[in-house]
């Protein structure tokens, strides 16, 4: 499905899976590089949120590529990237409020 092959882990330029518990294991290294490693990460998630939704709406809004973005294809870009984006907020929104909540129910227990 995917035209660039790309798959979906996360990777730096060697090839090795780079995410958040990368950082994690550097607990006793330099704080100044835990926060370069953080910075690159979220930079790196940004960059494959980016990537999926160009796929996605090229997907959906190009059925034939031309020379000029006709005015369809234009509107569906314009609204599948709010969808994307509205979507996107709401899951992140959902995944806060279940960890507060679940912050909330394990802080109750120890009370």
């Amino acid at each position: 499905r995917s035209r660039c092959g790309g798959g979906k882990g996360n990777r730096d330029g060697t090839g090795e899976e780079m995410d958040s518990s990368s950082a994690a294991g550097l607990s006793g290294a330099d704080p100044q590089l835990q926060r370069f490693i953080e910075v690159e990460t979220q930079k790196q998630r940004f960059q494959q949120l980016v990537h999926q939704m160009t796929e996605l709406c090229w997907e959906k809004c190009m059925d034939k590529p031309g020379p000029k973005l006709d005015s369809r294809a234009e509107t569906c870009f314009v609204n599948c990237v709010e969808r994307f984006i509205d979507t996107s907020q709401f899951i992140l929104n959902r995944l806060e409020q279940t960890q507060k909540s679940k912050s909330a129910f394990s802080e109750s227990l120890s009370d």
